[in-house]
């Protein structure tokens, strides 16, 4: 590949990163804005968690097909639709495993979590989480789009 090549690909990379984390960073305020909401209310915090991750969900999926990886395979939309949820599933799993391991950590060391301590242990979930996400979105959600190599036709021959 040439430099001019290597250079426009990794261009559309760095494009395609900074859409998916600016989809993220809105996806991340509802998440924790309704995180709070929830808490407020008198949920629990894995609960919520649960709960804020789903109805951010919804903001991610139509930022991510639409915008962060609208250059991609657009086949087969009922099944990218389940990947996605599954991707989702296992990374709000993962994102509630960690506001209950950490909200544990905290009681251990202080004898309670408040609210700022919640909050703490949420971000780094989410963060956490955002790069296993990102790797799922982009191999396995939102795959690029497959191309059929070009094969040589050769005049005049049939055959190889």
């Amino acid at each position: 590949m040439t430099l001019v090549g290597r250079s426009r690909n990794l261009r559309r990379a760095g494009a395609l990163s900074v859409r998916f984390l600016i989809v993220g960073a809105v996806s991340t305020a509802i998440e924790i804005a309704a995180f709070n909401l929830l808490l407020l209310t008198g949920v629990g915090p894995v609960a919520a968690k649960v709960i804020a991750s789903l109805i951010a969900l919804v903001n991610a999926y139509i930022g991510n097909r639409e915008w962060a990886f609208r250059t991609r395979s657009r086949e087969g939309a009922g099944r990218q639709m389940v990947r996605f949820l599954a991707v989702n599933a296992i990374c709000t799993a993962a994102g509630a495993a960690g506001v209950w391991g950490g909200e544990r950590a905290l009681d251990a060391m202080y004898g309670e979590t408040g609210p700022i301590g919640l909050n703490i242990v949420n971000l780094v979930s989410i963060a956490a989480v955002t790069v296993l996400r990102f790797l799922l979105y982009h191999f396995f959600v939102f795959p690029p789009a497959r191309t059929i190599p070009v094969t040589e036709q050769r005049s005049g021959r049939l055959g190889p």
